[in-house]
């Protein structure tokens, strides 16, 4: 008997869209109740496309629990404890973590920047290892290959998270920053706000091919001239000298500001303006442990999910990192409200 989205529906007593939201990861079913789904799913065999169901073929092959090969995550940080301490790399790894572990997939963890490891070094160790293929995460401020790194993505099927490559460029997966920003000041204008001002620091913005700043100027286009505001880009210096920010925000007059920065905040009230009366704050990364603002949720774990999803592929397909035609995955964003944003009159 063919197991279809309604069987696992009546099994679980949930709707047949609940299950297929599920199964696309969609941010609006709760973690629990996903992995529920899927879990079931898997103990029915239910087949989400002929690659799948190849894989859990193999893997009822091979035993439950079994791995059918095993993926290299490659911290690429200059930070060794990155895939712990950094604010956004973790949810990168869990997603990747997850996403292989549902396809059967063991994951084992190396960091790009450990000393004394030559190209051929870094081929036989991952060759012993029985890695498959490799992905790349936290490759911030510089989006470029190490040079003495480019034999090892010459020899496994590679995928990048979070930034497109240059010189090469790989297939990768990352947030739609563009979209991300576009509907973050659609948000705003939603909520009454008429002069919104975006805070980016140039180097971040510049990881990701200006697309942060893109959509910004974008979204600008609707409104009057004497309504779009020029970015504060000085980020850096102004954490040294936070006068620097409050010129802009008094010579501009913003009702709004977009940042990645939690900084932001203590600015904007250190200079005696109220969150949300007088200012409101949007996050263009919002995470979970600080609910009481208002953002984006980017979905890096989802991230995470496609980069190995394309990875897999990459590998059942034989295809090399390096190709004329680089394949991307962009994740889209949603709106989370929160106590930083409010109503205006």
């Amino acid at each position: 008997m063919k197991v279809t989205m309604e069987s696992i529906a009546r099994k679980l007593g949930v709707s047949r869209n609940t299950v297929s939201l599920a199964m696309r990861y969609h941010p609006s079913i709760p973690e629990n109740t996903r992995n529920r789904i899927l879990k079931v799913a898997e103990e029915l065999g239910y087949q989400r496309n002929p690659a799948h169901g190849e894989l859990m073929s193999q893997m009822r092959r091979k035993g439950y629990g079994n791995s059918a090969a095993t993926l290299a995550l490659i911290n690429c940080h200059a930070d060794a404890k990155a895939f712990r301490s950094h604010p956004t790399i973790p949810e990168y790894v869990r997603g990747a973590e997850t996403r292989a572990r549902e396809l059967g997939y063991a994951l084992d963890r190396f960091w790009m920047q450990k000393k004394g490891l030559s190209a051929t070094r870094w081929i036989q160790m991952l060759e012993a290892r029985g890695i498959r293929g490799l992905l790349l995460i936290g490759m911030m401020k510089k989006n470029r290959i190490p040079e003495s790194f480019l034999p090892v993505i010459e020899a496994f099927p590679s995928v990048v998270t979070g930034v497109r490559t240059r010189d090469p460029a790989l297939s990768f997966a990352c947030v739609d920053h563009h979209i991300l920003t576009l509907r973050a000041m659609e948000q705003a204008m939603k909520l009454g706000y008429r002069r919104p001002g975006l805070v980016m620091d140039p180097v971040i913005d510049q990881l990701v091919e200006q697309r942060f700043s893109a959509g910004y100027r974008s979204a600008q286009e609707q409104l009057p001239q004497r309504r779009r505001l020029p970015p504060f880009r000085d980020v850096d210096a102004a954490r040294n000298d936070p006068r620097l920010f409050q010129a802009w925000l008094e010579k501009y007059q913003p009702d709004v500001v977009f940042s990645l920065y939690h900084v932001v905040r203590d600015w904007v009230e250190g200079f005696g303006y109220e969150v949300p009366k007088d200012i409101g704050l949007i996050q263009l990364e919002w995470r979970r442990h600080q609910p009481e603002w208002a953002g984006m949720e980017q979905h890096n774990d989802m991230t995470g999910q496609a980069a190995v999803d394309m990875l897999i592929g990459m590998i059942h397909r034989g295809e090399p990192s390096i190709k004329a035609f680089p394949r991307a995955t962009l994740i889209g964003p949603s709106w989370v409200d929160g106590e930083s944003v409010r109503v205006q009159d």
